[in-house]
């Protein structure tokens, strides 16, 4: 009886969620695709339990963004909104890469969470940028990540957080369905359809459209990733082609070939928050407004 009684009290966690259910839960979604990825919406994991899953682990979350040129205006809004919401009350390590260290405005980071800023050249059009991001991610990873973090997620600056953005997005390689393009016919997708690109996807391919803004996972699977496009974007380079959407054509590429571990809905990329849309329970992350002619260097 002791040895019984001893065993229950060994497994008693004394955390409350609601009770899961094999039949119960979103209609209007599909919470996987055909290769068994969840998808990630409103209503389908439980933060409470999730977080103290992943919260035992000690885990480091790595997270880059680049904040080039006028960019650097978004970069309050991105940090201020981000320790509201962002993987909250897990250690984050952010790596902002900017051509304007001096310009970067001092925010508050929270306990456990860090930021480092890494200087890197002016380049003169946004499609360089675009490009030279998967090396840098690629070379961080190599240089540092390995023995200091144990996911990385790669996100847009010129965004901000409305809603939690937490565990329930851990996985090996994560993809987000874009915002504009998640519910149309694989023959709307923006792919790049020039065969001589090493991008090309042909028109009666595809399983969905993900989102260059944002992506992420295990360091050797986002390494392995980022390389894999940085020798595709340079391939295409020397032949003097450039792909429709530059390294979100690469990255359309590879997770149609490599497919990811994890879906996230468009709550997690969302066109605005102010827009309005039966599927969008919550909006957790926006791009903000803005004018691309007046922001970019180049059209």
């Amino acid at each position: 009886m002791g040895e019984k009684e001893g065993d229950e009290e060994e497994w008693v966690s004394g955390l409350l969620y609601n009770q899961p259910s094999v039949v119960a839960g979103r209609t209007d979604v599909a919470s996987a695709s055909p290769w068994s990825a969840l998808i990630i919406w409103e209503g389908t994991f439980d933060s409470t339990l999730i977080d103290s899953i992943y919260k035992q682990q000690n885990l480091t979350i790595a997270t880059t963004v680049f904040a080039l040129g006028k960019y650097t205006r978004f970069v309050k809004d991105f940090l201020e909104s981000a320790e509201q919401h962002y993987f909250v009350g897990f250690r984050v390590h952010y790596y902002l890469f900017t051509d304007q260290p001096e310009s970067i405005p001092e925010v508050k980071i929270g306990e456990n969470r860090s930021l480092t800023i890494e200087k890197v050249p002016t380049m003169n059009r946004w499609q360089e940028i675009s490009m030279n991001r998967m090396e840098k991610i690629e070379k961080l990873i190599e240089n540092e990540l390995f023995n200091e973090a144990d996911y990385i997620f790669c996100l847009d600056i010129d965004g901000k957080f409305y809603g939690r953005w937490g565990a329930e997005t851990l996985g090996r390689l994560v993809g987000v369905l874009h915002p504009w393009l998640f519910n149309v016919p694989r023959n709307q997708f923006t792919y790049e359809r020039r065969p001589e690109s090493k991008a090309y996807i042909p028109v009666e391919e595809g399983d969905y459209y993900y989102a260059g803004a944002a992506f992420g996972g295990f360091l050797e699977d986002v390494h392995l990733l980022t390389k894999t496009c940085r020798e595709h974007l340079k391939i295409d380079a020397a032949n003097s082609i450039e792909a429709v959407w530059q390294e979100e054509s690469h990255l359309n590429k590879y997770f149609l070939l490599n497919k990811p571990s994890k879906l996230l809905s468009p709550e997690y990329m969302w066109r605005d928050v102010n827009e309005k849309y039966a599927l969008i329970k919550i909006v957790r992350y926006t791009n903000v407004p803005k004018n691309y002619a007046e922001v970019r260097p180049n059209p």
